[in-house]
């Protein structure tokens, strides 16, 4: 729309047509309050992206102020580009992850790579060095044309941009199920390392120092972007095809080189990523942390496109942009540095002292608002919360027996699943060994990046089981956490924090409401009990198409530190002879299972219980085994049962097998979902030690016969299958669902 035909002040009241914008009737009589007069075109425009979900967390703020913030390795926790942990000798980490559903829902490639772009210059904000990126992604059941194409560019988006950037990706998970089916989730989460003296913050300090806009040029692509991941899904969202932005990974590579160099100067005072609300969101929120102004000159922004009016460029969310603040006077040191990266950085404005975000075009003062209220002073909303009908249903569920005739073709249908088999289609198309300092790779139960010139490493994953999260949030939330935590310590690490990004639908149902609210409670109880405090994350509601929500997924991305690369493990088993326990009690819990998906095609009842204390002790006992230098390897028990867990750890192509004897009624031993399990594999010299630190059943040993045998305690076979068979099975399953015609 160009300025001529940008409605009247008093037009945009009369029609409404801030409606059109996601501004509810209160909320611009409040506008109206605040400022004193009614809002322009160009000024609703930025209240509307500032007050959305997305940027100003109006329906979940009451939610996230239960969550565990601090801790004593934490130097810096949510409110800026990303978290940051202490790891010891002047080093921290920095890590978050973001989703990018709705883009990602109506154009999978680029809502996918500019995920990835987006989340990466987070990181880099904070002064950090990208290191790895991983991801969670949630898609309807592979069966239809559409999730297929939604499957398939999705991978070839993230593939497309990390790998031209140069950082691996190392890890993530998916899963699939038809509640994902118009509404798949692709989230994205990097992590980086700095030095403790490179942090720097997005504030804009300094009364008369100079704000920088730097990067690409600033296009049409993307306005709205903020509001339309606010809004359901519907027949009609195709419409919003112009908010998907586009990235370009070169000119980020460009970005992220300048940004790493101009955070060694001290003529910097602060950084902040043009992500979502773009340079509205920039802009007020670096002035209104700082307790200062900024006025900017639209003039002078870089433009991609001809007559680009002020409502445009301030909403606009052009990719692989960035706003600085320079020290007055130094504005041609940072000029000249990013001209060596063919970059170009323009004084645009300057900080002001009256916290007032003041822009002028064409000589004209065009928005003149205070930077609290667009930032920080966005209402709250406690919305109603209501138990659903189905969810007091499942609970009043006696625990179903499944009653089984071929456990070995049970087993191998299980391999076959999506959410289990492998996911080897997908990480082949990453570069995850970029950088060289990938020590564990995708597949295993947690990635490994060995830090360059120390004896360290971190450990990285991503995890949540939607399915539990939906038979019960707040159960849910804790398993989300707690398998989390086990991966880190299944690869030899100490879990340090997490960054959640909290999936959910139309927060103004009770019902979902109430979803939110109890995964939350859940994921604050595990966070306190397993010392992760919660250092940042992202909310993404309103994940509905055509009123249909998705699962609650609220998906925990941990990193944990290996204070020893000789404490690395992996899930493979090492080699003949090797003894197999089983850590943790099997009961018969089917609820939310890949087998009841399997045998009813629907899930119900109650999900698996947590213990938290009893959880604590044992990745305590699990740690103080592998220091000790007593694990060969370690896999927990998830998806799929104790089966799958043996099974998995024989797929390495070194021709071995496993001989092992399960306690109990047959199908529970091998294909419940009982929580705070584990397969470990020990070196026999290795017996006696291990004992005295884990609680651990022997349940058998490692064997060179290429075969998985499984006995019940009566010495009856349940599965006797060659492990090439079964591996056959799990690898094949995905191609095999892509390549099919129905």
């Amino acid at each position: 729309m160009s300025l001529l035909l940008e409605p009247t002040n008093q037009k945009i009241k009369d029609e409404k047509i801030y409606r059109q914008m996601g501004v509810s009737d209160d909320e611009f009589a409040l506008i109206e309050r605040i400022i004193g007069r009614l809002p322009n075109y160009t000024e609703i425009g930025i209240f509307s992206v500032m007050w959305s979900e997305h940027c100003s967390y109006k329906n979940s703020k009451p939610i996230l102020k239960k969550f565990p913030v601090t801790g004593e390795k934490v130097l810096q926790g949510p409110g800026e580009g990303a978290g940051i942990v202490d790891i010891g000798d002047n080093q921290a980490v920095v890590f978050k992850i973001e989703s990018h559903n709705h883009p990602s829902a109506i154009e999978p490639y680029q809502g996918a790579a500019t995920g990835v772009g987006g989340i990466i210059r987070d990181v880099f904000s904070m002064g950090a060095r990208p290191i790895a990126i991983l991801n969670s992604l949630r898609f309807g059941e592979l069966k239809t044309p559409r999730v297929k194409y939604l499957f398939e560019e999705v991978v070839a988006g993230i593939a497309g941009y990390g790998n031209c950037i140069g950082i691996p990706t190392v890890g993530g998970e998916i899963q699939f199920d038809s509640s994902y089916e118009g509404n798949p989730l692709v989230n994205a989460m990097c992590v980086g390392l700095i030095n403790h003296e490179d942090i720097k913050k997005g504030q804009a300090k300094g009364v008369g120092n100079t704000v920088m806009y730097v990067g690409a040029k600033t296009g049409r692509d993307g306005i709205h972007g903020a509001t339309f991941a606010s809004e359901e899904l519907t027949d009609s969202s195709d419409e919003n095809r112009p908010a998907v932005q586009v990235g370009d990974p070169f000119m980020e590579k460009l970005l992220l080189e300048a940004c790493l160099e101009v955070v060694k100067n001290d003529a910097l005072v602060g950084i902040q990523d043009m992500g979502a609300a773009g340079l509205t969101s920039s802009s007020a929120e670096m002035a209104s942390k700082a307790g200062s102004g900024m006025e900017m000159d639209l003039d002078l922004i870089p433009q991609r496109e001809p007559g680009m009016t002020p409502y445009e460029m301030m909403l606009s969310e052009s990719q692989e942009r960035m706003l600085l603040v320079i020290e007055k006077g130094r504005e041609q040191e940072i000029v000249d540095l990013f001209n060596r990266y063919d970059l170009e950085a323009v004084a645009v404005g300057k900080v002001t002292d009256d916290k007032m975000l003041r822009l002028f075009h064409k000589g004209d003062v065009v928005c003149e608002l205070p930077v609290d209220a667009l930032a920080e002073e966005a209402p709250v909303y406690h919305k109603p919360s209501k138990v659903p009908a189905y969810y007091e249903e499942f609970q009043k569920m006696d625990v179903e027996p499944i009653v089984i005739e071929n456990y070995q073709e049970t087993l191998m249908n299980l391999l076959k699943q999506p959410t289990i088999a492998s996911k080897e289609w997908v990480y082949d198309q990453y570069d995850y060994m970029v950088r060289t300092n990938t020590v564990v790779a995708p597949g295993s139960d947690a990635a490994v990046i060995r830090i360059r010139d120390t004896k360290k490493a971190l450990a990285m994953t991503t995890d949540c089981n939607s399915r539990y999260l939906y038979l019960d949030p707040e159960v849910g939330g804790k398993i989300a956490v707690a398998e989390a935590a086990r991966n880190i310590v299944c690869s030899g690490a100490t879990p340090l924090a997490i960054t959640d990004n909290l999936n959910f639908g139309n927060p103004e149902k009770p019902e979902i409401f109430w979803q939110i609210e109890k995964s939350a409670d859940g994921i604050s109880e595990a966070c306190r009990e397993l010392h992760t405090p919660v250092i940042g994350g992202n909310v993404s509601l309103y994940n509905e198409t055509n009123g249909t929500a998705i699962y609650p997924t609220p998906v925990i991305g941990m990193v944990g530190l290996i204070e020893d690369t000789d404490y690395i493990t992996t899930q493979d088993f090492k080699e003949a002879g090797d003894l197999i326990y089983l850590v943790g009690e099997t009961k018969p819990e089917f609820g939310g299972s890949e087998l009841q998906k399997l045998t009813y095609g629907k899930i119900f009842g109650k999900s698996p219980e947590l213990d938290l204390e009893k959880e604590k002790k044992v990745l305590q006992q699990l740690s103080k085994a592998i220091r000790a230098n007593t694990v060969a390897s370690a896999h927990d028990v998830s998806e799929g049962g104790v089966a799958v867990a043996l099974a998995e750890p024989l797929f390495n192509d070194v021709g071995l097998g496993a001989d092992v004897t399960l306690q109990g009624e047959a199908t529970a031993a091998l294909f419940s979902e009982s929580q705070t399990r584990f397969i470990l594999s020990v070196k026999k010299e290795n017996k006696e030690a291990f004992e005295t630190i884990v609680d651990a059943t022997l349940i058998g040993e490692v064997t060179s016969t290429g075969q998985l045998v499984i006995k019940n305690d009566q010495g009856e076979s349940l599965v006797d299958a060659s492990v090439e068979e079964l591996k056959g099975a799990w690898k094949g399953a995905i191609p095999c669902l892509l390549n099919s015609r129905d």
